[in-house]
């Protein structure tokens, strides 16, 4: 087995003018077509940030990618994100086809099994995002969401005014 650690200096001036310049194209893109293209609102999102990423690792480590290469994947990646959401803010039909909705897993402190089932949320899953929000007690949940990024929101029960020791 061959262990290279060291290849010449040419491949690592490569990744460090090709980092550079990616990187300020990547940035300038994101820029230009604002906060929204990378938020994680929904899945659809999360795989294009995904996309991104991965185009950019592959640009810095392959000799074979070009960076011109590389800068036109960001554009195809970014233009088609902004075009997707533009779209989906004006079309109802887009909108269902892109997104999920968000999905009610429990309601004042009882599970909905049906619901957690259809969504592939374990009972355990569930109890770990309640400790999250600091809650111990399924009583003590007024609903639990799973929401279309796939985090699960957890919304404590307003039990009225609390007695306060001193």
């Amino acid at each position: 087995m061959e262990v290279m650690l060291f290849d010449g200096w040419r491949p690592i001036l490569r990744t460090l003018l090709v980092g550079v310049l990616s990187y300020s194209a990547l940035v300038a893109m994101l820029r230009m077509t604002g906060k929204r293209t990378l938020s994680k609102l929904n899945a659809f999102d999360l795989v294009v940030t995904v996309a991104l990423g991965s185009t950019m690792a592959t640009v810095l480590t392959s000799r074979d990618v070009a960076l011109a290469q590389g800068i036109v994947a960001f554009a195809v990646l970014i233009g088609l994100q902004y075009a997707i959401t533009w779209t989906s803010v004006r079309s109802r039909r887009v909108r269902t086809l892109v997104k999920s909705e968000p999905r009610m897993l429990a309601r004042r402190g009882e599970m909905l099994p049906d619901a957690m089932r259809r969504e592939r949320v374990t009972e355990d899953e569930l109890r770990a995002a309640m400790r999250e929000a600091g809650m111990d007690d399924l009583a003590r949940v007024e609903v639990v969401v799973l929401e279309t990024d796939g985090s699960l929101s957890v919304v404590e029960r307003d039990v009225g005014p609390r007695a306060v020791s001193s």
